[in-house]
């Protein structure tokens, strides 16, 4: 099993990697190269939940 990685991203830094990797995925359709391993990742970045926030009540003590 592979390593997990988590990336932290605002809404514009998603849009972005969304665009970015549809832009990737549309070269390689070009190329005519496989295109499932992008589709995933672009589904994991849309899909992805917003980042909880961290409470910090201990400070506030």
């Amino acid at each position: 099993m592979s390593e997990k990685v988590v990336v932290t991203l605002d809404s514009f830094e998603q849009r972005l990697m969304v665009n970015g990797l549809v832009g990737f995925k549309n070269t390689l359709q070009k190329q005519d190269k496989p295109l499932e391993d992008v589709e995933d990742l672009i589904m994991k970045v849309i899909d992805a939940p917003p980042a909880k926030e961290k409470r910090r009540e201990r400070e506030a003590r």
